[in-house]
């Protein structure tokens, strides 16, 4: 078999395809989110703490230097406190759907195995009645 073969075969599995579609549709939901955080959860958040924008927090290690050029070195905190909004959203969301699909859709149970034949203290029992009767 050719690389070439082999490679389409690879790619044109399913497993291979959705994850392919779940990145694309993983890096759109991404976006939304983004937009739903920074445009409609965090300006209400801002007026109830005053008029705080949480993406300006940081906390100045070394202030910007116009004369040497020197850019400022920050920690932005509020950054990070919008993204950890957005991962609660995300996360959120993804366990409503996973809920909502298993509900939908519940896993099949696996049916316990059948009993293949007799257990083996019975065949012991059997085996031990058998000597018993043999002269």
């Amino acid at each position: 078999m050719s690389i070439a073969s082999e490679l389409k075969a690879f790619l044109m599995r399913g497993n291979v395809v959705d994850l392919a579609v779940g990145v694309v549709i993983g890096g759109a939901f991404g976006k939304i989110v983004t937009s739903l955080v920074d445009n409609i959860i965090m300006p209400p958040i801002g007026v109830m703490t005053g008029g705080v924008d949480f993406s300006s927090l940081k906390f100045v290690l070394k202030a910007a230097d116009p004369a040497t050029k020197a850019t400022e070195v920050a920690i932005a905190y509020g950054m990070f406190i919008n993204t950890l909004i957005q991962f609660l959203i995300i996360g959120t969301a993804i366990f409503l759907i996973v809920k909502a699909l298993n509900k939908a859709f519940p896993p099949a149970t696996a049916a316990p195995p059948a009993p293949s034949g007799p257990s083996s203290e019975e065949l012991l029992a059997a085996i031990l009645s058998e000597l018993k009767t043999k002269p």
